[in-house]
């Protein structure tokens, strides 16, 4: 059996969503899981209550089974890692991009934009930071855009004036086929995003669970 399907089989038999399978050098195997997603109710959302996130035994208990299920089918490695995903998670599917609307995001398209399309920006641009947005599409399905502003971030400590012109923003619209790569871009907010991502950790090297 192929790693990927392996891999996908074992993680959603444990009742976890697959991320991300990476090979690095060294022989390391890393596996990113996270807890299955269901929108959150209104009352939830009232109350402020966060999103359950992927713990240290969660990532251990995959460990195990995936140490067995990779052993079986003879998969080569030296060392195992389960995680869950990180500040820059990927974005892979319809759900992700519902579950992170609001969000920042970085795109990179698979070819540029065009001038047709790129108006004040650049015609050869294939990478973008925006918030994510839900649009209704030209046929009435849902799509994607992001929205971002080209003004410079005002520093730690600096004071924007009130009547400083509000800054020129830019919306891109696309589908997920047009894309080469999705993530959450890597900022860190301990008023929001911290709750989502709480990190879990199992790296097993010669059959030892190490947290982190």
């Amino acid at each position: 059996m192929a790693l990927q399907q392996t891999v996908e089989q074992t993680v959603a038999g444990l009742g976890y969503d697959l991320v991300e399978i990476e090979r690095s050098a060294g022989g390391l195997l890393r596996v990113t899981i996270d807890l299955p997603w269901t929108a959150p109710t209104s009352e939830a959302v009232a109350a402020g209550i966060p999103e359950p996130f992927v713990t240290v035994e969660d990532c251990e208990k995959v460990t195990r089974q995936l140490q067995f299920a990779l052993e079986v089918d003879g998969v080569d490695y030296k060392r195992l890692e389960v995680s869950s995903p990180g500040i820059d998670r990927p974005l892979r599917n319809e759900q992700d991009f519902e579950r992170f609307v609001g969000e920042v995001i970085d795109i990179t398209l698979k070819a540029p934009m065009g001038a047709a399309a790129a108006g004040q920006v650049s015609a050869a641009r294939k990478k973008f930071r925006g918030t994510l947005e839900r649009v209704a599409g030209a046929d009435g399905a849902p799509g994607w855009q992001i929205v971002w502003s080209d003004a410079p971030e005002p520093k730690p400590g600096q004071k924007v004036s009130k009547k400083r012109a509000p800054a020129k923003l830019h919306a891109l619209g696309f589908v997920l086929d047009e894309l080469r790569d999705a993530r959450l871009a890597p900022i860190v907010d301990f008023k929001g995003r911290k709750a989502k991502t709480q990190p879990g950790f199992s790296d097993i090297d010669d059959g030892t669970n190490v947290p982190d």
